[in-house]
């Protein structure tokens, strides 16, 4: 008998947790979900946001240290953080002119339009007048970290990364005239790689948390079942939009950029990207999947791992083409549902 390999697990976790948590909720057994499965996904997202922040800064200082070439990191950064903004402003205007295509919540009735209001309105206002204080050039000043430890103990990864670029350049730069900083250097990839291990000891039990974490979900969306049908009624729509609007970017840019800039089959792509996918969609973390992420692209791509040390843990802080385009699909969408127009220069 064959034996599966460990993305179909992950998604046979997904399918089971879904089905687990809808029967418990209309069979009334949802604090037992909550009690007793819902702390076995926690845990397992626990263990993966354990070695993010670690695995950021000691992978990243190892991949810069080991280009022994500023000059070399500045053409992988500059070519990198280049086709992270590009196919980020690609990926919202497809999401927004996939939204305008089908108007997701322009169907909504009046009494959920004023639930809604009532539920969140409160909370949304005072979300968009925070909103309008935040400053650019405080954003970009905030990236430098005035302590990194703190940094790293609040998981500000913007500004691990900045303190690692620094420390992965000023080691490049000690290695030419200080003898012994090899050795340093090498304690850093060791470090990168013993996370590594641990992420394929975390990823053993990958299906049974993915399995807590969609039970429940569900579980505690189905403690009315009136409520959750007449809730995926009214999301389906933009769900919809969102999956449509996902699938047309995963599948025309990311192929076009395949094709364009690596000779790596699309099959092959897309079948070692299937585990971090599956975990991605069921944590909804891009930090918590990036130790995946990492193994994914090296074992099944071949991406040298001083390119991937560097690129995918800056990715992970500033690549948000998902991101971007659900925000922008959402953003028309609660429009629609709440009656405000909005034309096209105005999204």
């Amino acid at each position: 008998m064959p034996k599966l390999a460990m993305h179909w697990w992950i998604l046979i976790g997904l399918v089971l947790g879904v089905a687990y948590g809808y029967v418990a909720a209309i069979s009334g057994s949802t604090e037992h979900v909550m009690d007793y499965i819902q702390p076995i996904g926690r845990l397992f997202l626990n263990l993966l946001k354990m070695i993010a922040v670690p695995l950021v800064l000691f992978s990243l200082v190892a991949g810069v240290a080991s280009l022994n070439d500023s000059s070399k990191l500045g053409r992988i950064g500059g070519k990198s953080i280049a086709l992270y903004l590009g196919t980020t402003a690609v990926a919202i205007t497809i999401g927004l002119v996939v939204v305008n295509i089908f108007s997701p919540g322009a169907g909504l009735s009046e009494g959920t339009r004023e639930k809604l209001m009532n539920a969140y309105g409160e909370t949304a206002s005072q979300k968009a007048a925070a909103a309008s204080q935040v400053s650019i050039v405080d954003q970009l000043v905030n990236i430098v970290p005035t302590n990194p430890f703190g940094a790293l103990a609040d998981a500000q990864m913007l500004q691990v990364v900045f303190f690692a670029l620094m420390l992965g350049i000023a080691l490049t730069r000690l290695s030419r005239r200080v003898e012994g900083t090899t050795h340093v250097i090498k304690v850093f990839q060791l470090l990168s790689d013993a996370i590594i291990e641990m992420v394929q000891v975390i990823m053993k039990i990958a299906p049974l948390g993915v399995f807590a974490m969609l039970a429940s979900v569900v579980a505690d969306l189905g403690k009315d079942p009136a409520q959750l049908g007449d809730l995926l009624t009214s999301l389906g729509g933009y769900m919809a939009t969102v999956v449509i609007a996902l699938l047309v970017h995963y599948l025309v840019v990311y192929t076009a950029l395949l094709k364009a800039l690596t000779n790596v089959p699309w099959r092959k792509f897309a079948k070692a990207m299937v585990p971090a996918q599956l975990l991605a969609f069921s944590s909804s973390s891009s930090a918590a999947t990036l130790p995946v992420t990492i193994k994914s692209v090296e074992e099944g791509v071949g991406v040298d791992e001083e390119v991937s040390s560097f690129v995918l843990p800056l990715g992970a802080t500033i690549n948000m083409d998902g991101t971007g385009l659900y925000q922008g699909v959402a953003a028309v969408f609660i429009a629609n549902a709440l009656g405000v127009p909005l034309d096209l220069g105005q999204q």
